[in-house]
């Protein structure tokens, strides 16, 4: 059976290597790679939220920041924006280290109000900071305009994204994650360092959000800070990409971006201004009735399947 899983598995992932030799089209190919953007946000997110259990509404923070890193290495020095690549992830980074010693001293409702608070602080920021370029924004003159290029560059941050959240969740570090997430004050009581912990959740969350922004502003070539330091359209829109895809779970965010995504489209080219409305309606219902999104609830249904097998299994014997 982990032979058959293997082998679907490396089965996809050349299919997804070879999908742009095969759709040529502008369009579909920018999809995917908005796909491929926000899945590396919502995994990013995962990790924090899904994991650790610390519902963050700030996340636009890092996603600016790293878009920004970018945009303003090309704008004040004229280097190539893809330095911010580097950049971007490290500044986000750099920035979460004392917003998770401050913001992780509260818990629940109060970190989250704390978290949203965040984002508003650097929108508010770079509409009013000189060297940002306020509310204008910055916008480059990208040197390489293939999508193909983007494809791959988006497909490889979200493969290494990925592989980087899989390790630190199946690691000493995940497990207590979870405990944290599961029970705050039990965990603290076996002694584990909540708060270094959270903060360890936090640093590569920051980081791979960072680097989803420097590559947003790439691709895009503008930014401004009502865009990428958005509440809605980037600090929200990421949790319900979460939790349509599953929350806690490897490929949910993945899943939950290309639902998102392509539905949205779908919608918006179809429904006019009533597709958020008729949008809107149709994610409380994957809420209400998949509450852990439709990764979370093939893997509790597999999970079923498995011990009604062992089961069976156990009552031949006996």
């Amino acid at each position: 059976m982990k032979n058959v899983n293997l082998l679907l598995k490396l089965l996809l992932l050349v299919i997804v290597v070879i999908l742009p030799l095969v759709i040529k089209a502008p369009y579909q190919l920018h999809i995917i790679i908005l796909i491929f953007i926000w899945a590396i946000i919502g995994t990013s997110w995962n990790l924090l939220g899904g994991y650790a259990g610390q519902v963050s509404f700030g996340h636009a923070a890092f996603f600016g920041v790293g878009a920004y890193a970018a945009g303003l290495l090309q704008f004040h020095m004229g280097v190539s924006p893809w330095w911010g690549m580097l950049l971007g992830p490290i500044a986000a980074v750099v920035v979460s280290l004392p917003i998770g010693v401050i913001a992780f001293r509260l818990r629940g409702p109060y970190f989250a109000l704390a978290m949203l608070a965040l984002g508003e602080i650097f929108r508010l920021l770079f509409i009013n900071l000189p060297f940002t370029n306020g509310a204008k924004g910055i916008l480059i003159m990208p040197a390489i305009t293939t999508k193909m290029f983007y494809y791959y560059v988006g497909l490889a941050s979200l493969l290494l994204t990925v592989g980087v959240t899989y390790y630190i969740v199946h690691s000493k570090i995940g497990y207590y994650l979870v405990s944290i997430r599961e029970d705050q004050d039990a965990a603290t009581s076996l002694g584990i360092p909540t708060t270094l912990y959270k903060n360890y959740a936090l640093l590569p969350s920051a980081f791979f959000t960072g680097l989803a922004g420097a590559l947003y502003m790439n691709y895009v070539a503008f930014i401004d800070p009502n865009i990428v330091f958005n509440l809605t359209n980037v600090s929200v829109m990421v949790i319900m990409v979460v939790m349509l895809g599953g929350v806690a779970t490897t490929w949910g965010p993945t899943v939950g971006a290309a639902i998102y995504i392509v539905l949205g489209e779908v919608f918006r080219t179809t429904l006019g201004s009533a597709n958020v409305l008729v949008f809107g309606v149709l994610v409380c219902l994957i809420i209400l009735f998949l509450p852990n999104g439709i990764v979370g609830e093939i893997d509790m249904l597999r999970g079923v399947l498995a011990r009604k097998k062992e089961g069976a299994a156990g009552g031949v014997k006996v």
